[in-house]
């Protein structure tokens, strides 16, 4: 996982690190060659972001998905 360099983050910064955070809770091995594919660490990626950006999107997300 990237090392913090302290100070105020970019939501990017913690986009990432919740990245490695629900890679974990899914078996995910971002370090190995092979067990994530390239659409899912960017669609991932991508709904980290928008949750970090707008929490209360993902709120109504997962209110209106329960598999969200």
């Amino acid at each position: 996982m990237p090392e913090s360099s302290g100070g105020a983050q970019s939501p990017e910064d913690v986009a990432l690190k919740l990245l490695y955070v629900v890679s974990w809770g899914e078996n995910i091995d971002l370090e190995a060659w092979g067990k994530a594919d390239r659409k899912w660490i960017l669609d991932t990626y991508a709904e980290c972001l928008q949750t970090v950006r707008d929490p209360a999107a993902r709120l109504s997300r997962s209110e209106s998905d329960p598999a969200a």
